[in-house]
């Protein structure tokens, strides 16, 4: 089952290929400086079709893997498809896409170390986020500043840095969708995380396939982090929701057809 997991963690960069972009006409991209990460780091960002010609202030999500958002020509393995759901229901929200690292995408999507496979630089990447890029976007765009308009979602390595960063920064993310984590290469550092944060109020959208691999950790990890949730405070308040996809597999498919139930759930 590692092993599933591990080939796109190093292989999520864009295709070199003669394919035509098919991101819609509400996305574009800049380069920034990622000092936190000692790099440059291409940013992807959507815009309301309305953002123009309105003059109305919008939450934002911030999406780990832009490769793979919105253009099947930068993709992985397919794109989610993100802009053209937000275009279909007309959503009022700015996205904000940071591309991987590359091969060095399992080191800023890993908030503690593993012993076999290294790793435990997310406290630096989500550095960049709040520091460094969110400052940037809430200065140049029309944002909802506040945690409850915030938003940060992933998969695989960006499901598990996700609920580490509403947990680490509960004044910055007050939401968060967390698709197929891969919370099995910092299990036990995690759980005590969640064990120990008693005042964790983000909402939590949890998402996996039951055939992501060729055994059930991936359920049964995010079972166990429910229950961890749950204890720490009342599932009465229906602040996560999870979700287990019958057949569902650990790739761009899974996370494209459930991106939709997640934003909506949010309360975008």
């Amino acid at each position: 089952m590692k092993l599933i997991y591990l080939i796109p963690l190093f292989l999520f960069l864009s295709k070199a290929t003669a394919q035509e972009s098919t991101a819609s006409k509400q996305v574009s991209s800049f380069n920034m400086e990622a000092p936190q990460l000692k790099t440059n780091r291409k940013i992807w960002l959507y815009l309301p079709k309305n953002y123009e010609t309105s003059a109305k202030k919008y939450p934002v999500i911030y999406m780990h893997d832009a490769q793979n958002l919105f253009d099947a020509k930068t993709s992985f393995a397919g794109e989610w498809n993100v802009d053209e759901k937000l275009d279909s229901l007309s959503a009022q929200v700015i996205v904000v896409g940071i591309e991987n690292g590359g091969e060095k995408r399992l080191e800023e999507l890993t908030p503690y170390k593993n012993e076999k496979y290294g790793g435990g630089n997310a406290d630096k990447y989500l550095e960049f986020i709040v520091n460094t890029l969110k400052p940037e976007i809430d200065k140049k765009y029309r944002t909802k500043t506040n945690a409850k308009n915030t938003t940060i979602m992933g998969s695989s390595l960006g499901g598990l840095t996700s609920f580490y960063a509403v947990i680490k920064y509960p004044k910055v993310f007050g939401k968060a969708g967390v698709f197929s984590p891969a919370f099995w290469i910092n299990r036990k550092d995690i759980n005590d995380y969640m064990t120990n944060s008693k005042n964790l109020k983000a909402k939590i959208y949890f998402l996996c396939g039951d055939s992501e691999g060729d055994d059930d950790s991936m359920v049964t990890d995010l079972n166990y982090m429910e229950t961890l949730l749950n204890t720490n405070r009342c599932y009465c308040l229906h602040l996560n929701k999870k979700v287990v996809v019958k057949g569902g597999h650990h790739n761009e498919k899974l996370w494209r057809d459930g991106f939709t139930d997640a934003f909506l759930w949010l309360g975008y």
